[in-house]
């Protein structure tokens, strides 16, 4: 994961970022990737960040020192640390952001991942939200065995529980009562132990695996024994990851589905992916992938950011003025000179517009014909 910086253009020179997270093996790749493509990087522990709020808004502490500013902040954390993470996302300003606050709190609780999933039409196995046990009783009499029970909280497949019997879904439910908040119960899609993980950037699927379960193993996570291969997803496949991508409102994440005779369908989202097995199994440098989606993804943030303060400038001199100035660099493309990109959309030229171009010794002046 070792390489030359990209040539960036002047605009876009110092651009910093920072991982925040609990400096796993895959996030250290992240941070180590970023540099290929970032001027800095910096590596924050999130165990060590302090978030605080009052009625003028609120700050991060780093180390006891507020954290510094980037231009791009990539977040990931367990389940565990779940309001943490939302809170120093939200307060986060003026930087680019894969997950939104809203992520961490709907990916990180599958009772709200699947009524997401289902707001979005999100194909997924029919899923029952209960929060009692004498409703999930009458539930499991209407159910095919077997079925799957799951814990609002859990990644790498823990919290996860198979009942082949109503006598074995009804002890299952004795003991999820004792966790005192609503749980899952889901029909079981026979799938010989294989699933497939898809990694999303933006509107792409950047990464893709098979994952078989181990001998007598029915979660085919690569943390419970289970072994990933390369695969090539179908276009379906790809649609409805990137459609679940959006509808927890992230950028980037992983996406696990099964294959069932209807299609695919979505069985969990994971905004904060192991990158060991998938790189292992595929080939891929996954980390490198992801820090060039996150350096694009920064200098499209960037530039909006100008185009919205230079949108904001020329309403400002329309209210005294009819004419308007912009200083800006020449940027030349062989032997032309382009517009700033601000400039063509306040005017909205179209392609093949007639225009009238004026040349005096110090002005260029282009008016419609």
């Amino acid at each position: 994961m070792v390489g030359k910086k990209l040539a960036r253009q002047d605009s876009n020179q110092g651009l910093k970022a920072a991982v925040i997270s609990l400096k796993s093996v895959s996030s250290d790749w992240v941070s180590n990737a970023l540099q290929n493509y970032f001027d800095s990087v910096e590596s924050v522990n999130l165990k060590k960040l302090e978030v605080y709020f009052n009625a003028k808004g609120g700050d991060i502490l780093y180390e006891g020192q507020p954290l510094t500013s980037f231009d791009c902040v990539y977040i990931r954390g367990s389940y565990k640390h779940v309001q943490l993470l939302a809170s120093t996302s939200s307060l986060l300003k003026d930087c680019y952001q894969p997950l939104s606050p809203e992520s961490f709190v709907l990916a990180h609780d599958k009772v709200l991942t699947h009524m997401v999933l289902q707001q979005h039409s999100v194909p997924m196995p029919k899923t029952y939200i209960v929060a009692s046990v004498k409703s999930a009783r009458k539930i499991l009499k209407k159910l095919h065995y077997p079925i799957i029970a799951k814990f609002p909280k859990g990644t790498q497949g823990k919290g996860v529980l198979v009942a082949d019997t109503y006598a074995s879904a009804s002890s299952i439910i004795d003991a999820l009562e004792q966790v005192k908040q609503p749980f899952l119960l889901q029909e079981f899609i026979d799938n010989d132990g294989v699933d497939y993980r898809l990694i999303v950037a933006g509107d792409k699927v950047i990464a893709a695996m098979e994952r078989l379960a181990a001998p007598g193993e029915l979660r085919s996570n690569i943390h419970a024994g289970g072994v990933g291969k390369a695969f090539e997803p179908s276009h379906d496949m790809e649609r409805i990851a990137v459609k679940a991508c959006k509808a927890i409102k992230a950028d980037l994440c992983a996406v696990d589905l099964l294959k069932t005779p209807l299609g695919p369908v979505v069985i969990e989202v994971n905004i904060s992916p192991g990158l060991q097995g998938i790189t292992m199994a595929t080939g891929i440098d996954v980390a490198d992938r992801i820090a060039k989606f996150l350096h694009k993804k920064t200098i499209e943030f960037k530039n909006s950011v100008k185009n919205r303060e230079f949108k904001k400038v020329l309403q400002d001199l329309d209210k005294a003025n009819s004419s308007h100035e912009l200083i800006a660099n020449i940027v030349l493309r062989g032997n032309r000179i382009l517009l700033p990109e601000a400039v063509t959309k306040y005017l909205s030229f179209s392609e093949n517009e007639e225009v009238v171009i004026k040349l005096l010794q110090d002005e260029i002046v282009i008016k419609r014909l």
